[in-house]
């Protein structure tokens, strides 16, 4: 008692203030307490204290939700850093994997039927059939090696066609295993990178419901000081 005024002592300044202007231990919401708590951890809820100090430890208290919610954000980056180095990229080359399967032969019945689709086995092919002719009709017209109507010329021919389907469906068996393989890597790229999606987004999620529930933690403290404010003014 000091006169007829009854005083307390605050229990962070030591300093003492009327009863009206101390705030009970008891009242002070508990996340407020735990901050108090680290530096006088033997405080009772029969303990007093003063309106700046109270203010302080409020505002300590969101600084460190703050600076919890920055630190977060980037442990939040490191975790998807770290995680896309520890993981090995899906994606491949097709063409170094099948250059490694393939034998020697399969090799050659590839780059035969990539020829033989071009214009230069078409000019090679149309310049050879105008020679045999020329040479047979005018130049060895007395004694042609083929005779018209060229029966050795359409034998070649016959027989290059017998050789060169087996080549072209060699190719496309090729080919047609090269398009697998190839959906296969699609495939497997959209589903990493699918999950990746999902994964981040889990994290996100995570992240704003961290977030909401310290801006509810905050509009507390903001409503309290607003109380106090206004029953000041009462």
């Amino acid at each position: 008692m000091n006169g007829k005024t009854e005083c307390r002592a605050c229990l962070v300044c030591k300093k003492n203030y009327p009863l009206k202007n101390m705030i009970p231990m008891g009242t002070v919401r508990k996340v407020i307490t735990e901050v108090i708590a680290q530096d006088y951890p033997d405080w009772s809820v029969q303990d007093y204290i003063c309106q700046t100090d109270l203010t302080q430890y409020r505002m300590q208290y969101v600084q460190s939700i703050l600076r919890s919610e920055q630190g977060e954000v980037s442990n939040l980056e490191y975790e998807v850093l770290n995680s896309m180095q520890q993981h090995d990229l899906i994606s491949k080359n097709v063409e170094d994997k099948l250059e490694q399967q393939w034998t020697f032969g399969e090799r050659l019945a590839d780059k035969i039927a990539t020829f033989g689709g071009s214009w230069a086995f078409l000019i090679c092919f149309s310049a050879f059939l105008a020679v045999w002719i020329l040479v047979n009709t005018v130049v060895m017209v007395k004694h042609p090696a083929d005779p018209y109507p060229f029966i050795l010329l359409n034998l070649m021919l016959s027989c290059l066609a017998a050789i060169q389907a087996p080549i072209i469906m060699m190719s496309q068996n090729r080919q047609e295993a090269k398009d697998r393989m190839r959906s296969e890597n699609d495939y497997q790229v959209n589903l990493k990178a699918e999950l990746e999606i999902r994964h981040l987004h889990e994290k996100i999620d995570h992240l704003l419901m961290h977030q909401w529930d310290r801006l509810a933690k905050i509009q507390e403290i903001q409503l309290d000081l607003l109380s106090e404010m206004s029953k000041k003014k009462q």
